[in-house]
């Protein structure tokens, strides 16, 4: 894709090629590199906002510091498509996201610049410091930064890292891109002048001058500390930080480049915990992610002209599972005042913009903080309120003590709305779905439903809604029918699967979204078909009278085969001694590549052909 008019960039094809470059040509090569983005992510879809809001600190970190050996560990990832093109992956940016192509997310196995493999938020400056006591207890001279968004720095994790720094005499850098923060031209002067003083050679050396020759005058000593801890803390927005044993400097705008390079040059002759502060633009130099930064934060192809998508609108006759929770959500709701919704952070993507707009004292974003998320609707449903916890099931797992130590062991009535579950395709392994059966079916107590359509979705909501305990309904990143009757008020009895068909032989057992599929595979082979809907309990009168008239069950789910609903049947068999065997299909033992859902479900041999394959064999083997 590279062309004629990006003169610079043309010629970068690592960071060595960039450290060529004189200082007055980088901005210039920021331009460059942001419409690269943009055209790159136009053709592939992809995490556009963050990206564009990091252009100006990707190119001055690779500059400054001597990437690779240095160490740079990016939080989430989201904003890595910059950092990708700069070391080396530029020609490749239009694999991205794609099957076999670039992963959008740092990646150690794709890089040696990629030095931490990261997905999910809050992880870098644990990372980073694990680093940074590596490098000292090995003796290499190497500098280290972790960089974070205002997000990020909102988990726990991210204050147990920092707690920890700070107690240490460690050379790690934390930079804190702060992109909600707004800056008047006053305030952004102001901070401007004081981070260059406080990071300057002169300050530093005078405070840790001072320091020593007034630690020999107790009160004298202890003025100077009250008077600096005071004239800080309203003067310079840190003094959190400073508590936790950082030094701390900002904010500045991370966008003015010259600036930026003189800060980082600065930051890189003090030792110890650093804290430096920059303010950005989510969706900077491009118009459309710029008004709607929660659109572009990940988006399908687009055209760039008119920032719209150029994927096919969706049929009139289908809608994703994600809308239909959101539906069945606000209705319910209308009924039931004690209903509380609870997001860790995810409330686009969890489709509660309408129910956050009409209940907005009922609606809970804890941002990024899924252990709270969990522990919070603990404390809601011991006095009487009915929490319902939206979140994906890949965030789910970070929540997993409070799941059992919370939630189940005290049974208390919440209900996981368990979003993205099974194949999420592009995002690839950091953000699979494929473990909450395995790791919520050994939770005591714990009721697990997997709808096959829409109307199951509906109709297992009201059952896990009405369960006297913790109940989960997974569904996937997928699209299911559109029903303008919305049911808030049936429910399926518990353990109850439906059976559509009645065959021969083999009885085809169906956990979530493969019914379609399933029926299709019925039909040809003259299998009976079973929608089992319930993974925990199971419901065994059925398995007992299927294993009465047939001698093989075809489970069919978007679990991890280990520990999965398949599992769960072969478990039963064993411990009844049914007469029947079992066959799993499920996803393999591995973690899934980036992709899309359909060519990761193949890639499983989840796909129509495979399992007609398998099935065939396994009916030739019974004639």
């Amino acid at each position: 894709m590279p062309t004629s008019k990006y003169t610079l960039l043309n010629n970068i094809n690592d960071p060595s090629d960039l450290r060529l470059l004189e200082p007055q040509q980088l901005t210039q090569l920021a331009s460059e590199l942001r419409q690269y983005v943009i055209e790159s992510v136009a053709q592939t879809g992809g995490h556009l906002a963050s990206g564009l809001g990091s252009i100006e600190l990707t190119i001055a970190l690779h500059y400054l510091y001597n990437t690779p050996d240095d160490r740079l560990v990016w939080d989430v990832g989201h904003q890595c498509y910059p950092h990708k093109i700069l070391t080396g992956r530029k020609h490749k940016m239009d694999s991205l996201r794609q099957q076999g192509g670039l992963s959008g997310f740092p990646k150690i196995s794709e890089s040696d610049y990629d030095h931490f493999g990261v997905g999910h938020s809050s992880t870098s400056i644990g990372a980073a410091l694990g680093m940074a006591i590596a490098a000292k207890a090995k003796g290499i001279q190497r500098q280290i930064v972790a960089i974070i968004g205002d997000g990020g720095m909102s988990a726990g994790m991210a204050f147990e890292a920092l707690n920890h720094a700070g107690s240490l005499d460690t050379n790690l850098l934390v930079i804190l891109n702060d992109n909600k923060m707004s800056i008047s031209p006053n305030v952004g002067a102001m901070s401007k002048y004081l981070s260059r003083i406080l990071s300057g050679s002169f300050y530093s050396h005078m405070r840790a001058g001072s320091k020593k020759v007034l630690s020999q005058i107790p009160s004298a000593w202890e003025l100077a500390k009250r008077a600096e801890e005071h004239i800080k803390g309203m003067v310079v927005p840190g003094t959190l930080f400073e508590e936790m044993g950082f030094s701390y400097f900002g904010p500045i705008d991370g966008h003015d480049l010259p600036n930026l390079m003189q800060l980082l040059s600065n930051l890189q002759k003090i030792e110890g915990p650093r804290l430096l502060h920059i303010v950005t633009r989510k969706g900077k130099g491009y118009e459309p992610a710029e008004q709607d930064s929660c659109r572009f934060h990940g988006t399908g192809p687009f055209d760039i002209d008119t920032g719209k998508s150029s994927a096919n609108s969706p049929l009139n006759k289908s809608q994703s599972y994600t809308q239909a929770f959101s539906s069945w959500v606000v209705q319910k709701a209308d009924q039931d005042i004690d209903l509380h919704v609870i997001t860790p952070a995810m409330r686009e993507g969890s489709g509660l913009v309408e129910f956050s707009r009409k209940y907005a004292q009922r609606f809970h974003d804890v941002a990024i903080a899924e252990q709270h998320a969990v522990t919070l609707a603990a404390g809601m449903a011991v006095d009487g309120l009915k929490p319902i916890v939206a979140i994906y099931s890949t965030f789910l797992q970070r929540a997993y003590d409070q799941l059992i130590h919370d939630v189940a062991i005290q049974h208390l009535n919440v209900l996981f709305a368990v979003d993205r579950a099974g194949i999420v395709g592009a995002d690839g392994a950091t953000h699979t779905g494929n473990f909450d059966i395995s790791f919520c079916r050994c939770i005591p107590g714990m009721l697990i439903m997997t709808p096959a359509n829409t109307e199951d979705l509906f109709a297992l909501l009201n059952t896990g809604y009405e369960y006297d305990g913790p109940a989960l309904v997974r569904y996937p990143r997928d699209n299911c029918d559109k029903t303008e009757i919305i049911n808030t008020q049936k429910s399926i009895p518990i353990a109850q699967s439906e059976q559509l068909r009645q065959g021969q032989k083999v009885a085809i057992l169906v956990f979530g979204p493969f019914l379609k599929m399933a029926t299709e595979l019925a039909d040809q082979f003259d299998c009976s078909l079973i929608n089992m809907r319930f993974v925990k309990p199971l419901d065994e009168d059925r398995l007992h009278e299927l294993s009465r008239t047939h001698s093989h069950f075809f489970c069919i789910e978007d679990n991890a085969e280990l520990a999965g609903a398949g599992s769960a049947v072969n478990e039963f068999i064993s411990q009844q001694n049914l007469p029947v065997k079992c066959s799993l299909n499920g996803l393999k033992d591995t973690f899934p590549a980036h992709g899309s859902r359909d060519q990761v479900l193949q890639e499983n041999q989840l796909d129509i052909e495979h399992l007609r394959l398998k099935l065939k064999s396994i009916i030739n083997i019974l004639d």
